[in-house]
């Protein structure tokens, strides 16, 4: 796999953001190839028209709020393009990925990741 850089997010794309603060058992979903888990605390996330959750301790470590339900991740990332296909394991359940997408990290030691395609993270993402 290609070296690890660090990126920031682009200034133009803030997302939609609710806390489940509701006493609930949590919920899963089909999402990027596989399984993911909701839970109390979490955040259920709307950029354009891409609907997802996070899990809570992800999102008050990488999310700031704007005002309103409007949020914009201010932690930096590290990613890398995945040479090969295969599968990340994130907070939330897990990610299939294909060769050339980016694989992106919440935190340089790599152990808070999901996968997006290239496009994709090329719109949301810039060099730090």
């Amino acid at each position: 796999m290609s070296d690890l850089r660090k990126y920031t997010r682009r200034a133009d794309t803030a997302v939609t953001a609710i806390q489940l603060t509701l006493e609930l058992e949590g919920f899963t979903y089909r999402k990027w190839g596989g399984v993911q888990r909701a839970r109390t605390g979490d955040w259920l996330v709307k950029r354009d028209e891409d609907v997802y959750t996070v899990d809570q301790t992800s999102f008050a470590k990488s999310y700031k709020p704007l005002g309103g339900a409007q949020y914009i991740k201010a932690q930096p990332v590290w990613a890398r393009e995945a040479d090969k296909d295969g599968r990340i394991s994130t907070k939330e359940g897990a990610t299939d990925y294909k060769a050339g997408d980016m694989l992106v990290f919440n935190d340089a030691e790599q152990r808070d990741g999901y996968a997006m395609p290239r496009a994709k993270f090329d719109k949301l993402y810039q060099p730090a």
